[in-house]
């Protein structure tokens, strides 16, 4: 049994408490109106860390280094960030930089410098230009009120911040957990492409904490996908400071269950808003697969369907090429029974027992040209479901994405 989770009006990372942030503009990204490129998230009081981190073969030094830090069992109190460039590949350098960065975090902070992480984002093969860094990283000041600034200093091609916060009440004490996160291009996660931050003011235990979030991210970031494409630089951190003063939440109880819910509802709401955000998209596609033999046969398929680009290209042209649905599905390599599939298109079904049943295609194309696209495929050969999100692929990404340094 789970504990009411709400929603915190105008929810952020900083909405937990003892959590603070804060913005600059460094000058990494081109100038504009409110537009930063660096920020800072703190906790005064030490926090247990869980992190996930990209699968991909080269990784910028950031994730390298913020792996080691998370996987010793280690607090930390900051995570210091930049957008627009991505200190990747770089060689040595890269390295460097990423320490010196939470050096100068720590030092304003003051704070022990292996207590602080460090994430970039931008472009590829570019060094940080560490003078910027130097100069304005102690410039940046803190407060509980500066999760909007952070938010928008983490963003790089994305249209929009992404924030969250709800909270639940356990035993007279009220927790909460925040996040943010970043990405609208290069997502297809094989943890997270992309960037994002959950907080928390419970008291976790640090073990406890690292399943939650492992569990929440393969139920929302890796459900994710844009253009099938992984980053170099993933990285989820969740980190708890237990500043709300409840009892230790470790798991095998009510107030463990409801904890969990509360991460993996902050982290789908992020990850969806990532997807709605894709770059050149106009639509967001939520695939739910529903009868597979098991759950993880059921969230693989729904992301093969939701990654697919001749799904998208339907979605995007309002056409009701079904027979692209069922081929993404069956690409997944699951057990199925061609025979008992049923498909819907916004809960308009057009397949049964896998052939085309008389519907009316004019109102599937209406309902294709919605804001949100939902598909949903019933194998009925057993209980196990998931659901995975994209967006359409349009000719604003292929000419965005061919000029992206130029």
């Amino acid at each position: 049994m789970t504990f009411p989770i709400t929603s915190v009006p105008n929810g952020t990372v900083t909405s937990a408490k003892g959590f603070s942030a804060g913005g600059v503009f460094a000058g990494l990204k081109t100038p504009g109106m409110d537009k930063l490129d660096l920020g800072i998230l703190y906790s005064e009081k030490p926090c247990n860390v869980a992190g996930t981190f990209s699968q991909n073969s080269i990784i910028s030094p950031t994730v390298t280094l913020d792996r080691e830090r998370v996987g010793t069992d280690n607090q930390v109190h900051a995570v210091v960030v930049n957008s627009g460039c991505a200190n990747t590949a770089v060689g040595d350098q890269g390295m460097i930089d990423a320490k010196e960065m939470t050096q100068l975090a720590a030092n304003h902070l003051g704070v022990a410098d292996e207590q602080t992480l460090v994430s970039s984002t931008g472009v590829i093969g570019v060094e940080i230009p560490m003078a910027l860094m130097r100069e304005f990283i102690p410039q940046i000041e803190v407060s509980s009120d500066g999760g909007g600034e952070f938010a928008k200093a983490i963003l790089t091609t994305d249209k929009r911040t992404k924030e969250i916060a709800v909270s639940f009440v356990i035993d007279g004490v009220t927790h909460t957990v925040g996040g943010v996160s970043k990405g609208s291009g290069m997502i297809h996660p094989n943890m997270a492409t992309m960037l994002a931050y959950v907080t928390t003011d419970a008291n976790v235990d640090a073990a406890f904490l690292q399943e939650t979030l492992s569990d929440a991210v393969k139920l929302s970031f890796n459900q994710i996908d844009v253009d099938g494409d992984q980053s170099t630089n993933d990285t989820v951190l969740l980190m708890a400071n237990g500043e709300a003063g409840g009892s230790t939440i470790s798991g095998g109880d009510d107030a463990s269950e409801t904890f969990v819910a509360a991460v993996t509802q902050v982290c789908q709401h992020l990850a969806i808003e990532i997807a709605r955000d894709g770059e050149g998209a106009t639509k967001l596609i939520e695939v739910t697969v529903d009868g597979a033999q098991s759950n993880d046969d059921a969230l693989k398929a729904s992301r093969e369907c939701a990654a697919s680009l001749l799904v998208k290209t339907a979605v995007y042209g309002r056409d009701p090429n079904w027979g692209r649905i069922f081929m993404a599905v069956g690409k997944a390599e699951i057990p199925l029974d061609e025979s008992k599939i049923d498909c819907y298109v916004n809960d308009i079904q057009i397949v049964f027992a896998g052939k085309a049943i008389s519907y009316n295609i004019q109102s599937v194309v209406s309902a294709l040209g919605g804001d949100e696209v939902r598909l949903r495929v019933d194998l009925n050969v057993g209980n196990g479901s998931g659901v995975a999100w994209g967006c359409d692929l349009t000719e604003e990404y292929v000419v965005f994405n061919s000029a992206y340094t130029t």
